[in-house]
């Protein structure tokens, strides 16, 4: 069992105790009143769209906007302000981060991240943007915001601990280049919870500018 499951076990151990101890303080010999049979938890629904990102009031100024699940937080990468040698690092295959949509405030962790790059093939583009560590890369083609887009999803080995992840993106070209949304999570368990909200994003996209 990992750390991330024990605690989740822990939370709701923690949460049934307010219901044992009513039920221990009832009258004496009464049966226990019956209760809900528990469900094995379902998947995670559609997200649905509680906000929208990309325009100038929304906390990123982008070239595109899509819908943000409820308590998801928008907030611009200032690259200026990192410099570009840390820009650069935080880029990928030539892409830099623009737009970083918190997870942590809807329950999760992780990032709905959104990166810019020069005009050019999508598919080239999201090879390079899963890197040389890309393991089993698929392409799909779609059609996002009346525009042709590359769906690429990949593993890549952590190497925090060697785990092997799952990883998913999409890219969409724009008058500005080539825009590309991926989520990142910090683990294939929070990859499964955040990824209505990035499929919310990839079915809400309007290309803008």
């Amino acid at each position: 069992m990992t750390s991330r499951t024990s605690l989740r076990l822990a939370a709701v151990l923690i949460a049934l105790v307010p219901a044992v101890a009513a039920c221990a303080t009832g009258p004496e010999g009464a049966a226990p009143a019956p209760s809900a049979s528990s469900a094995p938890p379902a998947a995670p629904a559609g997200a649905a769209e509680a906000a929208r990102v990309g325009a100038a009031d929304s906390g990123c100024t982008l070239p595109v906007s899509f819908g943000i699940a409820a308590s998801w937080t928008p907030k611009a990468v200032d690259t200026a302000a990192l410099g570009p040698d840390l820009a650069a690092a935080l880029g990928k295959g030539g892409m830099v981060p623009v737009c970083e949509i918190d997870a942590k405030p809807a329950g999760n962790i992780g990032f709905i991240r959104v990166y810019t790059g020069e005009h050019g093939d999508l598919r080239a583009t999201l090879t390079s943007f899963a890197g040389p560590g890309a393991q089993a890369p698929a392409f799909t083609d779609l059609q996002i915001g009346g525009k042709p887009a590359v769906e690429i999803t990949y593993t890549v080995k952590s190497e925090l601990d060697g785990t092997v992840e799952q990883e998913t993106a999409f890219a969409v070209p724009t008058s500005r280049g080539v825009v590309a949304v991926a989520l990142e999570a910090f683990d294939d368990e929070e990859h499964a919870a955040m990824l209505p909200a990035y499929q919310l994003a990839k079915s809400s996209l309007t290309v803008t500018g």
